[in-house]
């Protein structure tokens, strides 16, 4: 029997697991999780009975391997939800599906509403045509935006950095006003710096005329239009937070006789002479313990699996140890209401605005985005009709001022950026707060990033090593590209084979979100 040691309990490790532990008799599995819970930025805290979403996760695939993933983790609900019960509110449900109002292993449908916020008024993300953008811009703007992106058509300047890619895409005008100081705050680089290959892979082709094509498809009724993931109007969530599905897959793993070791942080990997792994290191309780394995699953960040490994080539070292993150933080304000009027048709509780989540476009502040937990699952918060629960996030660098601010200090700092953004009249509305911080939430396109093909070669040299999820790969992955990249891992370790291009190819193609592979 095989033993297979899986590095990290977020969304690819827990894949890896599940997926090898349906050969009992051929795998042994131990799972190593630096931290006491599961699901890395996937996670879901639960504080005081209000739930806050690390970043916000948004279940969308058109990859059929990963909806039945989902499917038999948490089913699809086959009645309605507690907020859609109290607005008599049309919602999609699955014939024979649990009762969320009665079970809590079910997966909720969401309608999706992201807008951005900029000089105190509401557009919608990706920017949409509708009679209130334009009321919102004003004649002038609009002309200047329309001729600004008229240019980018005739004019395409070279796609080799992300300023140059959102021009091509919006105009100079849309860019300076939606993507220029929020890219720029989301990583502390101007988009000029970063590698253009971070926003194709997160757009995938999203434009103006993207924007057009989809707004006249819809109009129009066409048939099998593809949608790019940006501008999908429905998702999927679980009823208590995108943590449940991972404390549910682990409470399986475990049950399928997988070991799972909490707060076990690996330090060091060991190669042998011949350049196989063969075993790693653990941190626990200021003790080091050494296991031995055969093949060897990673989604610690590139840059610390590297940093631990015996026998490293001075290039590879030099690319890992540059590779650049961001850090995260987010701040759960409490507060009786909010201060944003509701001017859409949909219906909400308490009529709070629909949104999601909000990207803030305002250089008068350093918050990034809110969300509006109310909206992501009625499940999320404890008072439903009388209390709003919103998570003020904030993109920063571990050891910066921000992040080494106490938790009374930033909470402070937070509130008065919602009193700046008028989301809230005085800080003597709010209830309660709580801070929440994750290191390495973001892997970065910068810095060594340009020569990451020369490392993860190298990688690829070791050939019971297999580098999965959005750290291990040193890739912004979405969920079901954090799974699928453990899917394809399990199919070349099941199979023996040893080229690992599958595992890496995932998500890099121009067209995977609109079509099913």
């Amino acid at each position: 029997m095989k033993k297979i040691l899986i590095i990290g309990a977020g969304p690819a490790g827990l894949t890896a697991a599940y997926e090898l532990l349906k050969f009992p008799k051929e795998y042994e599995v131990t799972i190593f999780e630096e931290t006491s819970v599961f699901g890395g930025i996937s996670r879901t805290v639960n504080y005081k009975g209000n739930r806050m979403d690390m970043g916000g996760h948004r279940f969308f695939s058109k990859v059929p391997e990963v909806n039945e993933w989902w499917d038999h983790m948490l089913p699809m609900q086959g009645s309605k939800s507690f907020d859609d019960i109290l607005l008599n509110r049309d919602s999609y449900i699955k014939e024979g599906g649990p009762d969320p109002e009665k079970v809590d292993r079910v997966m909720l449908t969401r309608h999706r509403v992201s807008r951005i916020l900029f000089d105190d008024k509401f557009y919608d993300y990706p920017i949409s045509l509708k009679p209130e953008t334009f009321k919102n811009f004003g004649f002038i703007t609009t002309i200047k935006v329309g001729f600004s992106y008229l240019k980018s058509i005739f004019h395409k300047l070279p796609e080799d950095n992300l300023e140059n890619l959102y021009v091509n895409s919006f105009g100079r005008k849309l860019y300076s006003m939606f993507f220029e100081y929020y890219t720029e705050n989301l990583w502390g680089r101007h988009p000029s710096e970063i590698d253009a290959s971070w926003g194709k892979q997160r757009t995938k082709g999203l434009s103006i005329f993207g924007i057009i094509k989809d707004y006249f498809g819809k109009l129009f009724k066409v048939k099998n239009r593809k949608v790019n993931t940006s501008l999908i109007e429905e998702f999927k969530y679980p009823k208590l937070g995108p943590g449940q599905l991972w404390d549910v897959t682990a409470s399986e793993v475990e049950r399928l006789g997988g070991t799972i070791i909490k707060n076990a942080r690996v330090v060091k990997l060991h190669k042998n002479k011949d350049g196989v792994l063969d075993s790693l290191v653990y941190e626990k309780d200021g003790k080091n313990v050494e296991v031995k394995g055969d093949v060897f699953i990673s989604s610690m960040p590139i840059k610390d699996l590297v940093g631990g490994m015996n026998d490293v080539p001075d290039e590879p070292a030099r690319i890992a140890k540059g590779l650049p993150y961001r850090d995260y933080m987010t701040l759960g304000v409490l507060v009786p209401r909010l201060n944003l009027v509701n001017k859409t048709s949909l219906k909400t509780v308490s009529n709070i605005v629909p949104d999601c989540w909000v990207y803030v476009q305002d250089r008068r502040v350093k918050m990034g985005r809110f969300q509006i937990y109310n909206n992501w699952s009625p499940y999320m918060i404890k008072d439903l009709k009388n209390t709003i629960w919103i998570g003020l996030e904030y993109f920063v660098s571990e050891g910066d001022e921000y992040w080494n601010m106490s938790d009374e200090e930033f909470s402070k700092f937070a509130v008065d950026e919602m009193v700046k953004l008028k989301l809230i009249d005085s800080a003597d509305q709010v209830i309660d707060t709580h801070r929440e911080k994750v290191k390495k939430a973001y892997p970065a396109y910068f810095d060594t990033y340009s020569e990451i093909d020369t490392l993860t070669a190298w990688l690829n040299t070791i050939p019971n090593l297999y580098c999965v999820g959005r750290n291990g790969q040193h890739r912004y992955n979405n969920i079901d590209h954090s799974m699928m990249t453990s899917f394809e891992a399990v199919k070349n370790i099941v199979s023996g084979t040893t080229d690992k291009s599958n595992v890496w190819n995932v998500n890099t193609e121009k067209e995977y979100h609109e079509e099913s592979k």
